[in-house]
């Protein structure tokens, strides 16, 4: 185990650096925040002004070498616009689109996880097939669409939910949460229901695709020979073989939930960090851009981790090291 934590640890240093270079080249290259910043009539002087105070009249490589320097004292930079460090500045925004995540999240597992069994234990219902046309229709319409439509029906036609806002909020332990208030929740459930669609679409097909194969394996059949209730032959054998890529899959479908919900936010004026990173785009907001993806590097990076570890908690036949058995 050890030996593999350190093998990890190794890999990402390498894909953060590689990273680094890639996206810190990137955003550079693009455009200039001097427009956004300056005013429309501002000399030449206050232009240079401005860019040396924010240190882009260096070159390109000073400027990467100062960054990367920076970064290792946990620096990425200070906001253009909001004047703060950008780390601070996305933390402020994290704790929404977390709420917003793993509400998401769990109602794509809670859901889909029983609809995709039911549909792999029947395939040829009415039933089984009408959950996966739903699963194809997950799929199929665009995620901004569904965001939109979902206002229409249940906002603007039937007046049941608001349409955007993160309504009202408590503080606790110092984090502004949603949760804890009847309005909170409100606002929570159409950008949530948003994001979980085409997950729970992929939830779904992977559990029937898992427990259509399960059923055909031999510890099934011997469980049936036993006399074990079909109940249990279900919700112990089959269900533990299909969770293996179910979590596989959720744990990156996580990490594509916290780092790019931008669509969704911003159909909803959800303030996460998908809103953010729009906005800081549209302003130039560079330190923000580039802190955003790094932040994203390193959270794709520890999920896969902590998914590896979960896989072979769950099964033994899986390891961690490169051992030879």
């Amino acid at each position: 185990m050890l030996t593999y934590l350190f093998q990890r640890f190794g890999q990402a240093l390498v894909t953060i650096a590689a990273m680094a270079l890639l996206v810190f080249v990137g955003v550079y290259a693009i455009a200039d925040p001097i427009d956004m910043l300056a005013a429309p009539d501002a000399t030449a002087d206050e232009r240079a002004a401005i860019a040396a105070r924010l240190g882009l009249d260096r070159p390109l490589p000073v400027q990467f070498a100062t960054f990367a320097w920076n970064a290792l004292h946990g620096d990425l930079g200070r906001s253009f616009v909001y004047n703060e460090p950008a780390v601070q500045v996305i933390l402020q925004r994290l704790p929404a689109t977390l709420e917003l995540a793993f509400t998401a999240l769990a109602i794509a597992v809670v859901v889909g996880l029983p609809l995709g069994l039911w549909a792999g234990l029947r395939p040829d219902s009415a039933s089984g097939r009408a959950i996966m046309a739903g699963s194809i229709l997950g799929f199929s319409l665009p995620n901004f669409w569904q965001g939109l439509m979902l206002v229409l029906v249940f906002a603007v036609t039937l007046g049941w939910l608001p349409a955007g806002g993160r309504g009202e909020t408590v503080r606790v332990l110092g984090i502004e949460t949603g949760l804890l208030t009847l309005d909170g929740l409100r606002h929570l459930v159409l950008p949530a229901l948003n994001l979980a669609l085409f997950k729970l679409a992929v939830v779904i097909r992977l559990a029937r695709a898992g427990t259509r194969e399960a059923m055909l394996q031999d510890f099934v059949r011997f469980a049936r020979a036993k006399g074990l209730a079909p109940s249990r032959i279900v919700g112990v054998h089959v269900l533990k073989t299909i969770l293996l890529p179910v979590i596989t899959v959720i744990g990156l479908e996580l990490g594509s939930m916290i780092a790019f919900a931008v669509v969704t936010e911003t159909v909803f004026a959800w303030p996460g960090i998908g809103k953010l990173l729009i906005d800081s785009i549209n302003r130039l907001d560079r330190p923000v851009v580039v802190a955003y993806l790094m932040l994203t590097v390193c959270l794709f990076i520890v999920i896969n981790l902590v998914v590896d570890l979960i896989y072979a908690a769950l099964d033994p036949r899986v390891r961690l090291s490169e051992s030879e058995p």
